[in-house]
């Protein structure tokens, strides 16, 4: 039978049909074509390795740095096809507003095009340091990152909201609810704004100092009903951040705020680390905080992931919001895949932020030695997401195994709950 992988002889090489063929001449001339063709062979895959590696190289003006903490987009995974938008934006990136008393930087839709449904700030305050009396035309959800503190604010009856917050503590303010932060003691504070709209920036935010500015001063003293001179040494400038002393103790500042109307009876800060783990595996867990935890928190849902090295956010998508990322500690990846074949992978690192759209299946791997822990972000009163797993689990195998060509036993091994995230 002939072999088909036999390579074609040459005419020095071909075998004659005669019984004593395989005379001493023909089989060192067979030997010595052998002979010959074991040696190039090496050198063809030599040549094969270095195109290859030549066709990875970047020869030209290229920044090391950012080409070193973006390997995927350096060089993708065979998987991805392209044609999706960049959905990562480094708040290292961002413009930093710098003040006495604090700075802020912010990602919207101007930096992150793809980012439609949501934006955010990161913000610092020193001790004392004040984020001025405000309000926002978008609800605010925060979270704390590092320090202590104060926030205050007036609900729609007219009763005040006083209280300390410290790290992975949140607050949710409403679109309109006026309020104030202010960093405590030993060393104020650092904490990232969400706000339910991708285009609103903090340059858009209506200030106390600004309201005051733009009045004419006989409205001002007829709005209080006090003396004109009362008001002459308003700023003449917007406040934004600026430094003032350190407040004292919690109990004294809230009995002030309340007078005779009385506290708040809605909860505006949440303690996240106080509520059970909404699902824990080997590799890592999840808190989930929407507003059937945190009431007052109706256009934002939050879930706080860890994912341990190696581990896995698993295959999913979420069907009721576009999911707005944050980055808090360790290295990860994740590919986002849409329609019309389109797929992309991004790298993360601690102060990135990510963004998936609506529906869009997506994964998040711990590529670090270190847990990877982000935060994924909904405009939404609740956290939704379907689960790759647990939707070929519940689905007539025959029919899985049609589509993904396995066998049984390989359907039969998929979780048949939704793992969250998987271990190494």
């Amino acid at each position: 039978m002939e072999n088909s992988l036999q390579a074609p002889l040459t005419p020095a090489t071909t075998i004659s049909p005669r019984r004593d063929r395989f005379t001493r001449r023909g089989f060192l001339e067979i030997g010595a074509t052998a002979l010959a063709m074991a040696g190039i062979a090496p050198a063809l895959r030599a040549a094969g390795a270095e195109n290859s590696d030549r066709s990875r190289s970047t020869p030209g003006p290229r920044n090391p740095a950012l080409d070193s903490e973006n390997t995927d987009a350096a060089f993708p995974p065979v998987t991805d096809a392209g044609g999706y938008p960049t959905f990562k934006y480094p708040f290292a990136f961002a413009n930093k507003r710098l003040h006495d008393g604090g700075w802020s930087r912010e990602v919207t839709v101007r930096e992150l095009p793809v980012a439609k449904a949501m934006a955010g700030v990161n913000m610092r305050l020193t001790a004392g340091g004040v984020r001025e009396l405000h309000w926002h035309t978008a609800g605010e959800w925060a979270i704390m990152l590092y320090g202590t503190a104060r926030i205050t604010g007036i609900d729609m009856d007219g009763r005040s909201f006083v209280s300390d917050v410290k790290k992975y503590d949140l607050w949710y303010f409403p679109s309109g609810m006026p309020h104030s932060i202010q960093g405590l003691g030993p060393d104020g504070a650092e904490f990232l704004l969400v706000f339910d709209d991708g285009t609103f920036s903090e340059f858009g935010t209506v200030l106390l100092s600004d309201t005051m500015r733009h009045t004419p001063s006989e409205v001002i003293a007829k709005n209080f009903n006090l003396p004109e001179a009362s008001f002459k040494d308003l700023p003449q400038r917007e406040l934004f951040i600026f430094q003032a002393e350190v407040p004292g103790a919690l109990g004294p500042d809230q009995n002030a705020a309340a007078g005779t109307s009385g506290a708040s009876r809605q909860d505006f800060a949440f303690r996240t680390m106080a509520l059970p783990v909404a699902k824990r595996t080997k590799g890592g867990e999840v808190r989930i905080v929407d507003s059937s935890a945190f009431k007052v928190s109706t256009t934002i849902a939050m879930a706080m992931v860890t994912v341990r090295p190696g581990g896995l956010r698993e295959l999913h998508w979420h069907p009721n919001s576009d999911e707005w990322q944050y980055f808090i500690s360790g290295t990860g990846r994740m590919t986002v895949m849409a329609s019309g074949s389109r797929s992309r992978t991004m790298d993360f690192q601690a102060g990135d932020v990510g963004y998936v759209e609506k529906t869009l299946g997506h994964y998040v791997e711990n590529t670090g030695d270190t847990d990877l822990v982000f935060l994924e972000m909904f405009r939404s009163a609740s956290y939704q997401d379907f689960s790759l797993s647990e939707w070929l689990a519940h689905t007539p195998p025959e029919l899985v195994m049609a589509h993904l060509h396995i066998d049984r036993a390989t359907y039969d091994a998929i979780s048949k709950e939704k793992p969250v995230i998987t271990p190494a």
